[in-house]
């Protein structure tokens, strides 16, 4: 196996958290909404567009907030959450665009 193959399957090795992150239903709903929302949504607002339960909210934020597609800031008491997608989707640029390469040999 070449070393660039190698490299590839390392890629796909640390993109995997980040494709299984993007696989839910409820966590794209999130994505889109924070995507219209630049300043931010607290887990109330997040939990009454999307219609889940405040715990489920949370819970989709930690994973995603784990995986580098949101951050959040305090404000008072509320904790405003935040796209920082700039990351994942760097690393998933970049294996999109080395194993195009590898493949148009």
């Amino acid at each position: 196996m070449s070393q660039q193959t190698e490299d590839i399957l390392q890629q796909f090795k640390e993109c995997i958290p980040l494709l299984d992150v993007l696989t839910d239903e409820s966590r794209q709903a999130i994505i889109m909404l924070l995507a219209q929302h630049k300043a931010g949504l607290n887990v109330n607002t997040i939990a009454e567009h999307i219609k889940l339960s405040r715990p489920a909210v949370s819970h989709h934020l930690k994973v995603l907030r784990q995986t580098g597609f949101v951050s959040f800031e305090k404000k008072s008491v509320e904790n405003y959450y935040m796209l920082t997608v700039r990351k994942p989707l760097d690393q998933l640029k970049g294996l999109i665009e080395a194993i195009e390469s590898q493949c148009s040999r």
